[in-house]
């Protein structure tokens, strides 16, 4: 994301993609997966939260039926209704960080928990949109590129946009590298398109 854009550019330049035809109806992709990634600085947090919040409820207001899913309150949501949140907080205090990180990494396995129940809401009638936060909150526990690959295009009815705290850069050799907090990338080649590059009109 450009630095030297105002927050208020920065959320008018957003709305104007997000609300447009072109991109709700996922044109110009070829037969890729209608994901979408807007890296953003991890200093940044705490103001793309309010954006996020703004910009979900401007696209509702205009008509744009949006679902906004935090991953983090996903992973609460879903141990709730498991039953399991109390027993891990009771544990918590007397496990170690590696092993408390191993156990919410069972309990929010990407492929059998969290996507299922992304692709639940996703499914939700009328969304045009989906939009997914919280990357950075559920780190090293649920890593966002395991998250992307256990994503089918069979679940792809809308665009998916995720709001990443780092860097989604492309590297020679490597293909696309998604670098959380900047730090080192994780393996992998992601397909995800970057929000940063796209374009209204095509040249």
């Amino acid at each position: 994301m450009s630095t030297s854009l105002s927050p208020s550019e920065i959320s008018e330049r957003l709305f104007d993609i997000l609300s447009s035809t072109r991109f709700l109806d996922m044109e110009g992709l070829g037969n890729e997966v209608p994901i979408f990634i807007q890296p953003y600085p991890v200093a940044e947090e705490e103001l793309m939260s309010s954006l996020v919040r703004s910009l979900v409820a401007r696209m509702n207001n205009a008509g744009i039926s949006t679902t906004h899913v935090d991953l983090f309150d996903l992973i609460v949501e879903l141990l709730k209704a498991s039953g399991r949140l109390s027993r891990i907080t009771e544990k918590e205090p007397s496990l170690t960080r590696q092993k408390m990180t191993e156990l919410m990494s069972n309990l929010a396995d990407p492929g059998k928990v969290v996507v299922p129940a992304l692709a639940k809401k996703m499914a939700e009638p009328g969304v045009r949109i989906t939009i997914l936060t919280g990357a950075g909150h559920v780190y090293p526990f649920l890593r966002t590129h395991q998250l992307l690959e256990e994503i089918q295009a069979s679940m792809m009815h809308h665009p998916l946009v995720l709001f990443f705290p780092g860097e989604y850069t492309q590297t020679k050799g490597l293909g696309s590298q998604l670098r959380l907090f900047g730090t080192q990338p994780a393996k992998g080649y992601y397909r995800a398109f970057n929000l940063d590059q796209y374009r209204l009109h095509q040249s």
